[in-house]
């Protein structure tokens, strides 16, 4: 029954519905023209000290229909907040500043969020849980499973190309400072090996340990396909063993990390929610399917509603756990929705699966970061949300910007 449930949820994603009406739903991937970001000057930073706890901590933070009244951010501030820090792997730091060319202004619908949070118990597992681990290799190594990756930091993040990593800002930098690790900072990719196999690579024991997510097993949760040795280890202090068919982290170092301004403030503001999203180049390319980036549609636009998303819960040890749920309220730069996650898989890559422009395959494509869980103000009542940053056109062409170093190949989205 585990087994017909979960085949059912890997291919309802594929299944265009319908509302009833006569015209069918257009959940087609629309290409349209991206602003350019354009890089103006770098200049060299005093190196970060490493020193900021992990975890997010946001103070302040409003909901939908008072970053409404907001006005729109100004083209000097955008521009501010798209500039951003580069740390390098050997501690050095530079920022680069930007000019927006070519932007299309956009409804005045949200802003940073701002305003106060209360005091309240964080929760992100919503009723019953309905996540599941993904433990038949068949599915865990390959295409989409295979794009989520570990950051030793502890939490998630996804592939976007051979070399490069999309996950939340604050899973390195807390808005003040670069956290504890982030200097040293390396990504997992699950890997098949056999027994005995493989060469060992230099601070590969090191890595697993700094790449310890912590927590036990969840018990009382459904896992399909499920084993005994698949459960085993709870409460262990060492990393998942290599056994003969059984898939293990290969951890690759960071050659470089970059956050947008409008996350890494520093000390002349707190981060803004709308920009908890970094991109990771690493050391070496990981070679093997990565997951495209796409401009996130409007809800309309989502089949059922519904986004996917998948990383390594750290109630789960060393899973790496899929979920699905469809979206309750969004705003230009977030999607808030009621996907059960826990600590560990923020970070991960939100995506959807819409048909190609003049074809009839569907292709998947990476639309939002998983930030977390947040305490917003909606219509004057507080509600408690996961909340995703959406890849909007700026956001889309900053961060091809950071993969291509120019903006020549960003074009469309």
């Amino acid at each position: 029954m585990e087994n017909t449930l979960f085949w059912l949820i890997i291919f309802i994603s594929g299944w265009t519905l319908s509302d009833g009406s006569e015209t069918e739903p257009d959940f087609t991937w629309h290409l349209s023209r991206i602003p350019r970001v354009v890089s103006e000057r770098t200049v060299h930073l005093a190196s970060p000290t490493f020193q900021a706890d992990a975890g997010m901590v946001m103070t302040a933070v409003c909901g939908i229909e008072c970053q409404e009244e907001l006005p729109a951010p100004s083209l000097s501030q955008l521009e501010d907040s798209l500039s951003y820090e580069t740390v390098f792997e050997n501690g050095t730091r530079t920022l680069t500043r930007v000019k927006v060319q070519d932007l299309i202004p956009e409804p005045t619908r949200n802003s940073s969020l701002k305003g106060a949070r209360p005091r309240r118990l964080r929760r992100q597992v919503y009723g019953t849980d309905s996540r599941f681990s993904i433990l038949d290799k068949r599915f865990l190594t390959n295409f989409p499973f295979n794009t989520a990756v570990k950051l030793s930091t502890g939490c998630s993040g996804a592939l976007i190309s051979p070399n490069h990593v999309l996950t939340a800002a604050h899973c390195v930098h807390d808005g003040k400072d670069y956290i504890k690790g982030s200097k040293k900072l390396r990504v997992g990719v699950l890997k098949m090996r056999n027994k005995g196999g493989g060469k060992k690579r230099r601070g590969s024991k090191r890595s697993r340990r700094e790449a310890e997510g912590g927590g036990q097993s969840h018990s009382g949760q459904e896992h399909p396909q499920e084993s005994a040795t698949q459960r085993r280890g709870k409460g262990s202090r060492r990393g998942p063993r290599v056994t003969q068919g059984r898939p293990s982290f290969q951890w690759t170092r960071v050659k470089s990390t970059h956050i947008p301004k409008g996350w890494a403030r520093g000390e002349s503001g707190d981060p803004a929610l709308d920009y908890d999203y970094a991109l990771l180049e690493l050391k070496r390319a990981h070679k093997q399917q990565h997951m495209e980036l796409g401009v996130s549609p409007a809800i309309t636009k989502l089949p059922g509603g519904w986004i996917h998303f998948s990383g390594f819960d750290k109630d789960r040890d060393d899973q790496l756990v899929y979920r699905f749920c469809s979206v309750s309220e969004e705003s230009n730069n977030l999607l808030y929705q009621y996907c059960d996650a826990e600590a560990g898989s923020t970070g991960s890559g939100i995506y959807l699966r819409l048909k190609e422009p003049g074809k009839k395959t569907w292709k998947r494509k990476i639309i939002a970061v998983y930030s977390g869980h947040q305490w917003v103000d909606v219509h004057g009542v507080q509600k408690d949300y996961n909340v995703a940053v959406r890849i909007t056109p700026l956001k889309y062409a900053q961060i091809c910007l950071w993969i291509h170093g120019n903006a020549a190949n960003c074009a469309y989205g």
